[in-house]
C-alpha cells in the first residue's frame, strides 16, 4: 500500500471511531433519561419540546461551548458533500454546542407528536472534530436521528431501527449524490456496513 492510502485508511478509521463513540453516548443518555423518569419511551419521559431537548443535552453531556442559535464558532463556515459539492453552513438547528470530547452538535426537536407513524424525536447534526476539516458529510459530519424508543439511527428514517435497503437508498440518493438535495444517508451507511467507511 502507498503512504497516501495508509493515511486515508487511518483517517477513515479515526472518523468512524469518533462517530461510533458519540452514537453510543447518545443512545446511552437516551436510555438513562427514560430510566430516570420511569418511562417506556422518550415522549413519555417528556422529551417533547426544544427546551426539554436542550436540557437533555446539557444534563447528559458536558457542554464546553454554547453557541446558542449561531452556528459559528461551534461549526465551520461551510461544508461539502462527498462529491465536493458545497452544501453551505449545513445545520440550521436552533441549538449549537461543543461537548468536552470536541464534538460539535446542532440539534432540534423534529417529530410531529400527532403523527403516530413518525417515531423520530430529534435531529442531531454532528461534526466529530468541530470546525476542523475536512468538513465533509460522510467523513467527519453526520446527521443522526433520535427515536422515541431511545434508539439512534439514520435521521431520514421515520422509525428505528431502519432496514438495510432503506438506509442504502438514502445513502445513494443523498449522501453520495452530486446534487443539492439533503446530505442524509451517510450515517445509515456506516450502520449498514458494520462501522466501516467503505465509501
Amino acid at each position: 500500500m502507498t503512504v497516501p492510502t495508509l493515511i486515508q485508511n487511518y483517517q477513515k478509521k479515526s472518523y468512524v471511531t469518533q462517530i461510533h463513540k458519540f452514537y453510543n453516548e447518545l443512545q446511552q443518555a437516551a436510555q438513562i433519561y427514560m430510566t430516570d423518569r420511569n418511562a417506556v419511551n422518550l415522549r413519555e419521559a417528556g422529551l417533547t419540546s426544544h427546551e426539554a431537548l436542550n436540557n437533555f443535552v446539557k444534563n447528559y453531556f458536558k457542554v464546553v461551548n454554547d453557541c446558542g442559535a449561531e452556528q459559528q464558532p461551534c461549526f465551520a463556515a461551510s461544508y461539502r458533500k462527498l462529491s465536493g459539492l458545497d452544501i453551505g453552513q449545513g445545520t440550521g438547528q436552533p441549538s449549537n454546542v461543543v461537548i468536552a470530547s470536541g464534538v460539535s452538535l446542532a440539534f432540534g426537536i423534529t417529530s410531529d407528536n400527532s403523527n403516530a407513524n413518525n417515531s423520530r424525536i430529534a435531529i442531531f447534526d454532528v461534526d466529530i472534530n468541530g470546525p476542523k476539516g475536512p468538513n465533509i458529510a460522510g467523513r467527519d459530519v453526520f446527521i443522526l436521528g433520535l427515536f422515541n424508543n431511545g434508539l439512534v439511527d439514520e435521521y431520514a428514517l421515520t422509525t428505528a431501527p431502519g432496514d438495510k435497503e432503506t438506509r442504502e437508498t438514502f445513502f445513494n440518493n443523498n449522501c453520495n449524490a452530486d446534487n443539492n438535495g439533503p446530505w442524509t444517508g451517510c450515517f445509515g451507511k456506516l450502520l449498514n456496513d458494520n462501522w466501516e467507511m467503505t465509501y
